[in-house]
């Protein structure tokens, strides 16, 4: 199956953002991809006012995700992006990733782990998901199982054993990555150490500099990157193959061989 990561960097202008989402999903769809990751935020930026984005943020069904999912019937993908959904009777709101294709919404992540950390405080504008079994976003895709994570989760593998325990292969990755000392190296360690620990595809779709860091890239399940975006906006659309995590589980069985379970925290 070929699969995208679509870099680009959302701006206070909703619109603006659903169209270059949109062209980016029609570029991902001429390289012949079935699955198309886009950053999180890219509905709306993140960094700004709690208040902003409030009023910027959506319903599950607003224009953002009817877009895509028009979008998306139209080429014939299944497209993966974030947004921020709207929380009744809270000032706050969620940063929700969604999946829609040709069948409409397939489903929702509520973002678990928020950035409260070097500096940033995430929580003064998001609501973070409930932690129970029906948050996760597992969804098959042809021979693949992918399940979907945000940005900051990559800073929390049990979440990730969770996700390959419900039969990941694949795991997407929106984010946007603030950009600071380290981070690039952070960003890149931790996306390649969850596609090794796991066994796993890893599609994570960034924004690029100077806010973020960009390096939007796609890992085998060995963490061998085999297409990437830099620090522009673009589009990488590699090939994936069941087989070669089969391949891979066969040689290196550490799912099977683990000692212990991961469990939601009280």
């Amino acid at each position: 199956m070929r699969v995208a990561v679509a870099q680009f960097a959302s701006e206070p202008n909703a619109a603006a953002n659903r169209a270059r989402a949109l062209d980016l999903l029609r570029n991902a769809a001429e390289d012949g991809a079935q699955l198309v990751v886009l950053p999180e935020a890219a509905m709306y930026p993140l960094g700004r006012p709690a208040a902003e984005i409030a009023h910027a943020a959506e319903a599950i069904d607003g224009p953002f995700a009817t877009a895509l999912a028009q979008a998306a019937s139209a080429l014939g993908v299944t497209a993966i992006a974030g947004m921020f959904e709207k929380v009744p009777g809270e000032r706050r709101v969620h940063n929700t990733v969604i999946a829609v294709s040709a069948q409409g919404l397939l489903g929702r992540y509520r973002k678990l782990h928020l950035y409260d950390a070097l500096g940033e405080k995430e929580s003064d504008s998001i609501v973070p998901g409930p932690i129970d079994g029906d948050e996760l976003l597992v969804l098959p895709i042809g021979e693949f199982v992918v399940g979907v994570v945000t940005c900051y989760d990559l800073r929390f593998p049990e979440l990730f054993r969770v996700l390959a325990d419900r039969g990941v292969t694949v795991f997407a990755v929106p984010a946007a990555w603030v950009a600071g000392p380290l981070k690039q190296e952070h960003w890149v360690t931790m996306c390649r150490a969850r596609a090794i620990e796991n066994t796993s595809y890893l599609l994570a779709a960034a924004q690029p500099p100077p806010m973020y860091c960009g390096h939007s890239l796609v890992l085998d399940p060995m963490g061998v990157e085999i297409a990437g975006v830099g620090e522009t906006d673009g589009v990488a659309a590699p090939e994936i193959s069941a087989e070669r995590v089969r391949s891979v589980r066969a040689a290196l069985p550490v799912l099977l061989q683990r000692r212990y379970e991961v469990r939601p925290k009280p």
